[in-house]
């Protein structure tokens, strides 16, 4: 197979997509489909699910990579004959027609032979079995951008039964929908293996980065070293000469705090950056710094968390996951807590390294847990924290700094990869269906060799 351009374009008619190959019918989507219909969501809502019975498909099961039913709820017979309207069937096209993952889609697999659907997917059931071509056309980033452009939704994205069913569709003959799709199909599955084997070694490597941390803060880099027990279960064995200490004793901790109108600090000039938990990144602990909001310098009423002071979330879905490690004065959010330095005992940058191991997460989660949503500042206070001589603390932060570094410059590099190929499969999908480029078979060397 090769791709190149069609010999012959025409107008198509639609303003959404000017030209297409001259041999190609211009249709909506309408004119494909022999029913389209969306469910509802069961009277009585989540008290009517089951443990087993019809799977009921909501848009978080609905991916452009199939069907993730892991976490599906069931109906039983009864509520499902009562929704006949919105029962599928193998090869039915789903579409999510509202909220954030609106245009996501997929084709209801052979496997699953009876399902329902609530309010908020759309399922379109096409005149021909073979439903390939189309549903790689609504996953191209033309349909995704018309979507976009069409939904009707005014506080969040909505797309009505109407519009979907006057989608613009150019499409070839049955046979060159049938060769489209095959291309596509073997070009997405070697696509896909790359990026798998590539998010493999992402995350071999952030397991690495994990590992080395760990290691290095409860042994040291002296492997010699004699160890003795440090008397607590998720501490274990530490160097002969370590201590074990509680954190309040070393550290100051303390919450920043909320804004309620955040209008009145999109201000410049002689300020503080304001951190809210957003603006650090759960993986690498960067700060956006750049995020628009400001404290004055002059508003006394604000903490201020110093230059190197260590940022950890308390509460919510981020806590003990987000931590970050200051490199300018900033104020913070009240989910936030800053831990600093008391004396030149301890070193800023190692407690931020602490954090990111077992020690911490072992205390940190159990409590977490218990609490349901958050760890009280007072708890943190006496967690347990291993503390080698200052010296030794510094000579560990420039051992993990300099190995950290060099694995984050892998991964950065493996991520970019994985965009970019990502971007290559959303371009090769929607040229070829949108007839930019033709599919051919000759006897070459094939695009992805």
């Amino acid at each position: 197979m090769k791709l190149i351009k069609y010999d012959n374009y025409l107008e198509t008619g639609f303003e959404a997509i000017k030209y297409k190959p001259s041999n190609w019918k211009s249709l909506r989507v309408k004119d494909l489909i022999s029913k389209v219909g969306s469910g509802v969501t069961p009277k009585g809502g989540s008290e009517v699910y089951i443990d087993s019975g019809i799977p009921l498909l909501r848009s978080q099961n609905v991916y452009n990579d199939g069907l993730r039913i892991s976490d599906v709820s069931f109906i039983d017979e009864e509520t499902n004959l009562k929704m006949k309207n919105s029962q599928l069937r193998p090869y039915d096209l789903l579409v999510n027609i509202t909220g954030a993952s609106i245009g996501r889609t997929c084709i209801v697999p052979p496997s699953l032979k009876k399902a329902n659907i609530n309010q908020h997917i759309i399922f379109l059931r096409l005149k021909k079995k073979k439903v390939d071509f189309i549903s790689y056309y609504f996953k191209s980033p033309f349909i995704k951008d018309y979507i976009m452009m069409i939904q009707a939704g005014t506080s969040k994205e909505a797309l009505n039964m109407g519009q979907m069913v006057n989608i613009p569709v150019i499409i070839p003959s049955f046979s060159e929908q049938t060769q489209i799709a095959n291309y596509l199909n073997s070009k997405t599955d070697a696509i896909d293996k790359k990026i798998a084997l590539l998010e493999k070694k992402a995350s071999n490597y952030k397991e690495l980065r994990k590992s080395l941390i760990n290691e290095t803060i409860c042994r040291g880099l002296d492997k010699s070293a004699q160890l003795k027990d440090s008397s607590i279960d998720w501490i274990g064995q530490i160097p002969e000469h370590w201590e074990v200490k509680r954190l309040k004793d070393y550290f100051k901790l303390y919450t920043g705090n909320s804004i309620s109108d955040k209008s009145n600090y999109e201000i410049e000039g002689n300020t503080y950056p304001y951190i809210a938990t957003k603006d650090i990144d759960i993986n690498s602990g960067e700060v956006d710094y750049q995020n628009g909001m400001h404290i004055p310098i002059t508003n006394k009423s604000f903490k201020i968390a110093k230059r190197y002071s260590t940022l950890l979330c308390l509460e919510g879905g981020s806590a003990g996951r987000k931590i970050a490690f200051t490199e300018t004065k900033v104020c913070f959010v009240n989910k936030l807590c800053c831990i600093k330095s008391l004396n030149k005992s301890a070193y800023d940058k190692y407690l931020y390294f602490l954090f990111k191991t077992t020690i911490f997460e072992n205390q940190f989660f159990s409590i977490l847990n218990g609490l349901i949503g958050g760890v009280s500042l007072n708890l943190l206070k006496f967690f347990d924290i291993i503390l080698p001589t200052v010296h030794e603390q510094m000579e560990i932060v420039e051992f993990l700094e300099n190995k950290t570094s060099k694995i984050d410059q892998i991964t950065t590099n493996i991520k970019s990869q994985i965009e970019t190929l990502k971007e290559f499969r959303k371009t090769l999908i929607n040229d070829v269906v949108t007839g930019k480029i033709r599919v051919c078979e000759v006897q070459e060397n094939e695009l992805m060799n």
